[in-house]
């Protein structure tokens, strides 16, 4: 049984008189621990399709089951429960807050699932330990690099221990050596068992996966393996 199956998954938004159709009857299934990475162009489907296996939103028609679960069965609290504690987000523009520490951002999940103080220090610094800033935890976002900027969003997804881990274009804003010390962060978090989905539009990306899926108008085209 796959983590994620989606089935006959259709997205249509209503712009003033016409229909767009974001994603036009996909079919999908990503197993426990795989790294898989969505491709294709701007307006193929990549970040719908992210937004609803993250249950940040809702399919027009089909269904999505993910851990065996039909995702529409579920009320909001479940959802949100596993939007916090079952999937870790990445996005390119790291959606730190400015004001506050590292150490603080990552703890902001712990903190809306009402962890105990003491234990979510413990989890936050561990976490920011694993990607490397063991050192940077006192520092404000506009203290610290792009690089380190994205590891502290990193450490924020993984400080639940999620079984799955998204990520939105994660080096989109990067330098092209720093984009390697991320996409390798990334790929031994998958080599501890994370499920990793990249999203991306550059095939460099991709390549780290293990299986890419093309995305052209709302539905796959091809499926790439190593």
């Amino acid at each position: 049984m796959s983590l994620i199956e989606i089935f006959n998954l259709w997205k249509t938004f209503q712009m003033g008189q016409e229909e767009v159709h974001a994603l036009r009857g996909l079919n999908l299934a990503i197993e426990q621990g795989e790294y898989v990475a969505i491709m294709g162009p701007s307006g193929s489907g990549k970040s719908t399709l992210m937004n609803i296996i993250g249950c940040l939103d809702t399919p027009t028609r089909g269904s999505y089951k993910l851990n065996a679960q039909f995702v529409a069965d579920l009320s909001e609290d479940e959802l949100a429960r596993i939007r916090n504690k079952e999937i870790g987000f990445v996005f390119q523009t790291f959606n730190l807050l400015p004001r506050s520490t590292a150490l603080h951002n990552v703890e902001l999940p712990l903190i809306y699932n009402g962890t105990p103080k003491n234990t979510r220090r413990e989890k936050a610094v561990e976490a920011l330990t694993i990607v490397g800033l063991a050192d940077r935890m006192s520092h404000k976002p506009n203290e610290l690099s792009g690089g380190q900027r994205q590891r502290v969003a990193i450490a924020r997804a993984l400080v639940n221990d999620p079984a799955i881990i998204l990520a939105d274009e994660p080096t989109g804003n990067l330098d092209s050596t720093t984009t390697k010390d991320i996409m390798k962060l990334l790929t031994d978090l998958n080599l501890c068992g994370n499920t990793l989905i990249v999203v991306t539009h550059e095939s460099d990306i991709a390549r780290y996966a293990d299986r890419t899926i093309n995305l052209f108008d709302g539905n796959v085209t091809e499926t790439d393996e190593k």
